[in-house]
């Protein structure tokens, strides 16, 4: 595969346009400032003396996938398995995309240390149906966890997978042992795929960086999938900002707007959206179809109670009418035009 600029873009707004650089570091589509050490002085003893259940009190889980269902094709043609925070297997118009996995025990960059994972993957990778695509949004450890690409990249079921991902991210991949024939990197507005599947990459606010020294020099996305007959929208990591508008008058509307909702904090607002936002975005977009929140319910990266965001997202879906789709970590569940699903699971 190789990338090509997306045919909607000639006739969209200013704001849906290549990435921009300052020297090495890729620029946010409107200008974004991202905490340094300062921030995290701040945030650290506010996350320390938290007295919010910030993680479960309770063992949830376990979660089971039934993986024999992924013998029959989904009778709406779209159907979603929900791993976990932005982890998930998505079956659309007859091809599998794995987007943002991550297996590993801990999103950090030590496995001794970090944000712990509140529940087991609800199956193990060697249990995956056939492959067709591994979509990686950008490098941060909740998005691209090391042992998850490394296994994935060795498993013979996974010779003949596509990889798509943000430019320069797939260095990355390649050193975890992905092979560079297999890797597609995009710029923002750029696409990949054919009648089966195009993916285009799209631009979102937000950064990237495996540590603190190496922030923003590679690139991170949103994206839309777009089938014969279904298109989604995933959000992956962003702050709320006016393209979100543009963005669902060039590519939608979408069947599925997958949109974060946990790990926010005012502190951190121009990179993350928490659930106000969400929907502000969702509403952006075009607000049809269905909203799946994500980003939330798996990892201890906020202040906030690990319910929160799922309480509020609730809330504001039932003010505004949000038709939600939010199902029990593991399930296969079909994606049908404007049935809702509200899984208690986190109750």
């Amino acid at each position: 595969m190789g990338p090509t600029a997306a045919s909607e873009l000639e006739q969209a707004g200013t704001m849906l346009r290549r990435a921009e650089r300052e020297g090495r570091r890729f620029l946010n589509p409107v200008p974004t400032t991202v905490g340094e050490w300062s921030t995290i002085f701040k945030v650290l003893p506010l996350y320390l003396s938290s007295k919010e259940e910030k993680t479960p009190r309770r063992q949830l889980g376990p979660f089971r996938t039934d993986v024999a269902k992924y013998d029959t094709v989904p009778e709406s043609g779209l159907r979603v398995t929900w791993i976990g925070h932005s982890s998930l297997l998505v079956e659309i118009d007859g091809v599998r995309v794995l987007i943002d996995p991550v297996w590993d025990e801990r999103a950090s960059p030590v496995r001794w240390a970090g944000p712990k994972r509140f529940f087991a993957a609800p199956l193990k990778l060697e249990e995956l149906p056939q492959i067709d695509v591994v979509l990686v949004s950008h490098d941060h450890y909740d998005h691209l966890g090391e042992s998850t690409i490394r296994t994935l990249a060795g498993m013979v079921s996974m010779k003949e997978t596509e990889w798509v991902t943000s430019l320069g991210v797939g260095e990355i991949l390649e050193q975890y042992g992905v092979k560079r024939k297999r890797i597609t990197e995009l710029d923002w507005t750029e696409c990949v795929g054919d009648t089966s599947l195009e993916i285009t990459a799209v631009p979102s606010r937000h950064f990237s960086g495996r540590s603190m020294f190496n922030r923003f020099e590679t690139l991170w996305s949103s994206f839309v999938l777009k089938g014969p007959t279904h298109k989604i929208y995933f959000g992956a990591d962003s702050g709320w900002w006016p393209g979100f508008k543009e963005i669902g008058v060039a590519y939608g509307p979408f069947d599925l707007t997958m949109l974060e909702i946990g790990a926010f904090n005012e502190l951190w607002e121009a990179i993350h959206l928490g659930p106000d936002n969400a929907v502000r975005a969702f509403e952006a977009l075009g607000g049809k179809g269905l909203m799946m929140p994500i980003h939330w319910g798996l990892f201890d990266l906020a202040m906030h109670s690990w319910r929160q965001p799922i309480e509020r997202m609730l809330e504001l879906a039932n003010e505004k009418s949000v038709r939600l789709w939010a199902p029990e970590p593991g399930y296969p569940t079909e994606v049908v035009k404007g049935v809702e699903v509200r899984s208690d699971w986190w109750r």
